[in-house]
């Protein structure tokens, strides 16, 4: 499902969608890359009394989050259509990522979808052969 056809209700659900968009692990690293570049701007500032060092946090963040959305995983920032939740899974990536379980939580996410569409596409391949043998019988008579 994309992101345009279901908006999330809870993080919870959102969550996942996001580990999806995610799931190149040069992406994961852009990503990371950037947000510790921003939280490195803003301890400068905050540390080192810049406040013009606040500038760059936003740019780093997003500049490698974006370029790696549109050059390496090839689909759209989760950012432009939920800020909040996407900045929030930012930070919890990042910090899966600096603790080591990102990838894990990766290959978590993605096995359960391939099981739930696993588990679903046996229901459809058993219908099929239903609707094949009641069209062929409608077409007897």
């Amino acid at each position: 499902m994309g992101m345009s056809d279901k908006r999330y209700q809870t993080f919870e659900e959102f969550w996942p969608f996001y580990v999806r968009e995610h799931s190149k692990k040069a992406t994961r690293t852009m990503h990371f890359i950037g947000t510790s570049g921003a939280l490195a701007a803003v301890a400068g500032a905050v540390l080192g009394r810049k406040p013009w060092l606040l500038l760059a946090a936003p740019i780093s963040g997003y500049g490698f989050a974006w370029v790696s959305h549109f050059f390496i995983e090839n689909n759209k920032p989760a950012s432009f259509k939920y800020p909040l939740w996407s900045l929030a899974a930012d930070f919890k990536m990042w910090s899966k990522m600096l603790g080591g379980s990102m990838d894990e939580e990766v290959a978590r996410i993605l096995a359960a979808e391939a099981a739930a569409e696993s588990a679903a596409q046996p229901a459809a391949e058993q219908a099929t052969p239903a609707e094949a043998v009641n069209g062929a019988a409608s077409h007897v008579s």
